[in-house]
């Protein structure tokens, strides 16, 4: 074989080489990108948790707080958000907050762009999870969707007995456009304004909680006190109910936390602990102080608690250690107690169901905490890069922002819907209760 056909067969070894590693590598890829089934299966299960959270979890929960003449419309008004909001989370809310396209300069900060009405996305499509695993897109942009209906259902606690239904409707697609999605995007969208910072949000403290509470103070505010507020009793028409939301929430809340963590992992076990031992702790916190107070442990107070604590180790569910979590379940526990039996009445104001006082202030105490308890001298997941003092200021900073945001955006939402429609139901409806004066039907018949 003289040197020349020596040289072609070298050549066309080679170009065959490269071919069966390109080919190899192409396919390594192609499998990759297939959904592990354990993974997708957890976050099948984890999206459908959170909506067990919202209905009837929070429906039950807030809706028993409620006087009778208003449990029906608490919850067909928490049900109607919950709907309205997955529509427009599918049409454009997922672009916003997680589209595709990262938008160049300033903008990209705030929002994402692209893929409307999920256009490209089909059943192959995947999303990445924290590692190298994938997850259908599908199941990722359902979670999500779960998230941002509860954030919206959970304002409803500020503004139960009062707020018409029509203005609710309303007052949903323009809030959720303006303060939720970029907001979403700023704390777990890469290129987003906070999550570029460093701020650590495992599941939601400034974006669901903070979000919510200071959303629903604001509303509350423009609304004015229910009508007898505060001189009259307007004690819960139903703890039983409120009990049974209670329950359904804690459980709903593990795939709210655990579910964060996008993989059936260790950091889905360690989220799932916290979610376990913060909430107890919480729970029991606020029962010890009614007792230091002069009152009887209550149940109230047990559900109260119960949710100080899921709300306070949601932004740190996967980035504490277990008895980092138990100090955050008590220490908001304590705080959420002292603004809802002395601040909201030293204020005046008519925070119905303790929205803000509970999830505000709860996710408040929760997001700075998570600097702390991040730390590995309390058995978090810290790897000391970051020091307590930084991270401090990088939570404090992710605070006043959505604080801020949350201000500013309700405000013009609400004033949007007020010039329009109007906030407030009429006196006679409130009077004969927004379950008749709305929807037509009571919730209890003699």
């Amino acid at each position: 074989m003289d040197r020349k056909m020596l040289c072609g067969a070298g050549a066309a070894a080679g170009s065959l080489l490269f071919a069966t590693t390109a080919f190899a590598q192409e396919a390594a890829e192609a499998a990759a990108a297939v959904p592990n089934p354990g993974n997708n299966a957890w976050m099948m299960t984890s999206t459908l948790l959170v909506l067990l959270m919202i209905i009837p979890g929070l429906a039950l929960f807030y809706g028993g707080l409620t006087r009778s003449k208003t449990m029906l419309s608490t919850m067909t008004q928490i049900g109607a958000t919950a709907a309205l909001a997955m529509l427009i989370w599918v049409m454009w809310g997922y672009s916003l907050a997680f589209g595709d396209t990262t938008y160049e300069g300033t903008l990209g900060l705030f929002i994402s762009g692209g893929s409307y009405f999920l256009s490209g996305t089909d059943a192959s499509s995947t999303a990445a999870t924290f590692t190298d695993e994938v997850i259908s897109k599908y199941v990722f942009i359902s979670f999500q969707m779960t998230f941002a209906a509860i954030t919206a259902a959970l304002i409803l606690g500020a503004t139960a007995e009062r707020l018409k239904f029509n203005a609710l409707m309303l007052f949903v697609p323009i809030w959720l456009t303006i303060v939720y999605f970029p907001i979403a995007h700023m704390v777990w969208a890469g290129g987003g304004l906070l999550f570029e910072d460093g701020a650590l949000d495992f599941a939601g403290g400034t974006v669901v909680h903070i979000n919510a509470g200071v959303s629903g103070l604001i509303l509350a505010y423009l609304l004015g006190k229910r009508r007898g507020f505060p001189h009259e009793p307007m004690p819960p028409h139903s703890l039983t109910l409120t009990m049974v939301g209670t329950g359904l929430l804690w459980v709903g809340w593990f795939g709210f936390n655990a579910g964060s963590a996008l993989e059936a992992d260790g950091s889905a076990g360690l989220a799932m602990i916290n979610t376990f031992v913060a909430t107890a702790a919480g729970a029991l916190a606020w029962m010890v102080i009614e007792r230091m107070a002069g009152h009887k442990g209550s149940a109230l107070g047990f559900c109260s608690g119960v949710i100080a604590g899921l709300v306070a180790v949601t932004p740190a569910a996967g980035n504490s250690g277990p008895f980092g979590a138990i100090l955050l379940g008590i220490v908001a526990s304590a705080v959420c107690y002292f603004f809802v039996a002395k601040v909201k009445g030293k204020f005046g104001y008519d925070d119905s169901l303790d929205a803000f006082g509970i999830h505000g202030v709860g996710g408040i105490v929760g997001a700075i905490g998570t600097a702390v308890v991040y730390q590995p001298f309390l058995g978090g997941p810290g790897d000391g890069s970051v020091g307590l003092g930084a991270q401090l200021g990088i939570q404090t900073f992710s605070v006043v922002v959505t604080i801020v945001w949350a201000t500013a955006g309700t405000l013009i939402a609400a004033f949007v819907v007020k010039a329009l429609v109007g906030l407030r139901v009429s006196e006679e409806v409130e009077l004969s209760g927004l379950d008749i004066g709305e929807h037509g039907e009571r919730a209890y018949n003699d």
